[in-house]
């Protein structure tokens, strides 16, 4: 009888742990969830975990660059974060004589250590609930104009109030698609260091091939150091400053993890989209992602050739190459399993349940057409939206050229004194850009690009010299011209420019000439009234949508949408089974990386020393009993980009390990989580001290942290 009551606890615990656990819950309202987060096995209290007055685990956790998350793992401000967050930090370091990416880096004394120009550090101070403050001004009878403007009125006076006579920084953000406004509180740390990073044949292991997928077995580690004035203030970078003292750093246990054991994730999740329509996800499989793949396969394709004939190119453009790898399989992962997951019809399953609660209620008559009928409309503008972002924001040579639309715009306002503050700041964005740029890849992508952008936007909605340049034939005639006069084709030709700026050379220039008539046709297609209206019932109808989801089901617990704020994730260790006859073991060993190993393969080299350390067994107090070796685990926890570098944390708020990705079966889950089977994959926090002591010889790092046996 006793076995078969423990046999039936065993299988109501399992019950309540084997699902993963939604939501990313904004810290401060941890009262919400905090005997749930005891049931899956917590043993802190709220305060620990997040307090303003007193030192909590919150005050360990950093926004990482505004990109990724960090955390301080020493009380001589040491972070450690993904090796893919510091992947642009560690190029940048690196020459064909210092191969930082290639060779790893570890400082073994402080004045090693390399300062990252413009890489920052973004403590949470606190975080207030302002939605009653906000809300007062604002009515439904508004226009979308109307109400953006007292937004913007109102929490510019919330966030001076909250930082008068402080060197704190604030913002107000909207949650729940507009329905409630928190404000955040921060403090920012600019001058952060590099200290340490494994070769990326262990951190970036498994490169494209394994991203988003499991089993995994990369070390994605790196390490940074932040730097205060005498004062342990915010400080600009000087030689001078010292190692920060934080207000709480992570102890790290090398205890090891088990199956069901408690995890939890702090961080900065980007972006998530949980409340978005079937309407919505049919334009983004449909039409949206299918078109975002091919364009960055094109970009993949041309930097790769030029990055493989030259090392020096290699390391230029390794950090904007992975950046565009990561979503150019996100996109196609994302697509891929909104459909194997059938996402859109549970969205049409919430929709008519929402359409039954709200059919006798005013507020929200028309929601759901308002919603179908914007997307109808908008799906023809959908093509020349992602060609503005993919073309003109996201093609280094394109976006420097477009920032000069705004010295125009400037010029012709008769705004002296911006027109030369603009020249300065875009002459120095300039400099930059040619110090790391390749021409031959730029204008490359550039004419590759500008062919797709042809073939795929609909006539009308280019501008007229496209156009004519298409049906021409000429468009690569075009771009010869550009190479051979425009003020921006080299570094040369820029200077030149800028000795003697004019704006008739500006405004006569093929490339300008080129990215401001094509900018002008996105403004032109998308500013017409029919899209306006559209945009503007599809942000009140989500609104209200969400708003009437709420009520519809007061008992559940709701969280809002990731937007890069400061969030907490709750749950186990778990193994999981995507597929009938296939189960997944939650971790993965170092013998798992030399099963994977090709000396043939860039992306599955293994270093020589690490296979030696392998076959030794040299794993210090790093290894498990079988002597095996863990490299990375799983755990249900709900996160998304942003969440990369983030800290996973045990029960007794002591880190087990860094997130840094999701898994392939799962990738609809920023739009659907799917709770049988989304996991986060994690570095073990014991691989990555093997590596720093046993591989990098780091000891020094060793022995600032806390580390719990």
């Amino acid at each position: 009888m006793r076995l078969k009551l423990f046999a039936l606890a065993s299988f109501l615990f399992c019950l309540n742990v084997a699902k993963a656990d939604e939501g990313m819950w904004l810290p401060f309202l941890l009262g919400r969830n905090y005997e749930d987060m005891k049931k899956h096995g917590l043993n802190l209290t709220q305060e620990e975990i997040y307090s303003i007055n007193n030192s909590s685990i919150k005050d360990a956790i950093v926004s990482f660059g505004g990109f990724c998350t960090a955390e301080v793992i020493s009380t001589q401000g040491l972070l450690l974060t993904n090796h893919h967050c510091g992947y642009d930090a560690i190029a940048g370091a690196s020459t064909p004589e210092h191969n930082y990416l290639d060779d790893g880096f570890w400082a073994k004394e402080k004045s090693q250590e390399i300062p990252v120009p413009g890489l920052f550090a973004n403590f949470v101070v606190r975080i207030a609930d302002v939605s009653e403050e906000v809300n007062k001004n604002l009515s439904e009878s508004m226009t979308l104009e109307d109400r953006q403007a007292k937004i913007k009125e109102v929490t510019a006076l919330l966030t001076k109030e909250a930082t008068e006579g402080t060197h704190y920084e604030a913002f107000v953000r909207d949650f729940f698609e507009g329905n409630e406004f928190y404000l955040f509180v921060t403090e920012k740390y600019n001058d952060v260091r590099l200290v340490g990073t494994p070769p990326q044949s262990i951190g970036k292991f498994g490169y494209d091939t394994d991203n988003w997928v499991w089993p995994r077995h990369t070390g994605d580690f790196s390490m940074f150091r932040i730097y205060a004035g005498k004062d342990n203030a915010p400080a600009k970078y000087n030689a001078e400053n010292i190692p920060f003292t934080p207000r709480h750093s992570l102890p790290v246990s090398i205890k090891g993890v088990q199956e069901g054991d408690y995890a939890m994730i702090l961080g900065f999740p980007g972006s998530t989209d949980r409340y978005l329509s079937s309407y919505g996800i049919e334009q983004a499989v449909n039409l949206e992602q299918p078109k975002r793949v091919d364009v960055r396969a094109k970009k993949l394709e041309i930097m790769k050739k030029h990055m493989d004939q030259d090392t020096k190119v290699r390391l230029k453009y390794s950090s904007k190459y992975a950046q565009v790898a990561n979503y150019w399989k996100y996109f196609i992962g994302q697509t891929e399993q909104l459909k194997n997951n059938k996402v859109a019809d549970k969205k049409r399953a919430i929709e008519a349940q929402f359409n039954e609660f709200t059919a006798s209620k005013d507020l929200y008559q028309g929601v759901m057409t308002d919603i179908k009928d914007a997307y109808a409309t908008t799906n023809d503008i959908i093509n020349i939206k992602v060609y503005q972002s993919e073309f003109i924001y996201s093609v280094d040579l394109n976006l420097n050229v477009f920032r000069y639309t705004f010295l125009k715009k400037a010029h012709e306002a008769g705004q002296t004194e911006t027109v030369e503050s603009y020249k300065a700041r875009l002459a120095e964005l300039m400099n930059d850009f040619y110090a790391n740029a390749n021409m031959d890849i730029e204008f490359e992508i550039l004419e590759e690009v500008l062919k797709m952008y042809n073939q795929d936007v609909p006539a009308a909605q280019q501008p007229e010299l496209v156009q004519k340049l298409g049906s021409k034939n000429a468009i690569s005639k075009y771009i010869a011209k550009i190479k051979k006069k425009s003020v921006f084709a080299n570094q040369e030709n820029f200077n030149a420019f800028m000795e003697k700026f004019s704006m008739k050379k500006l405004m006569k220039d093929p490339l300008y000439v080129l990215i401001e008539s094509i900018n002008a046709a996105y403004a032109e297609t998308t500013g017409t009234e029919e899209i306006q209206t559209a945009e503007e019932k599809l942000e009140r109808a989500n609104r209200l949508f969400v708003k009437g989801i709420r009520e519809m089901m007061p008992e559940k617990k709701f969280y809002p949408n990731a937007n890069s704020t400061l969030r907490l994730t709750y749950g186990n260790v778990l193994p999981y089974s995507p597929a009938d006859a296939v189960t997944y073991h939650y971790t993965t060993s170092l013998s798992g990386v030399m099963q994977k190993e090709d000396p043939n393969n860039p992306e599955f080299v293994v270093p020589a020393k690490l296979k030696t350390l392998w076959e030794n067994k040299d794993f210090g107090q790093y290894g498990n009993e079988d002597g095996t070796l863990t490299v990375n685990f799983l755990t249900n926890n709900d996160i998304t980009g942003g969440n990369s570098g983030s800290p996973v944390i045990n029960a007794d708020g002591q880190l087990i390990g860094t997130a840094f990705d999701g898994n392939w079966e799962a990738m609809s889950g920023d739009i659907y989580f799917e709770p049988e089977i989304q996991r986060t994959i994690v570095c073990d926090i014991r691989y990555v001290l093997f590596v720093i002591e046993k591989y990098g010889e780091a000891t020094n790092l060793i022995e600032e942290m806390n580390i719990i046996k």
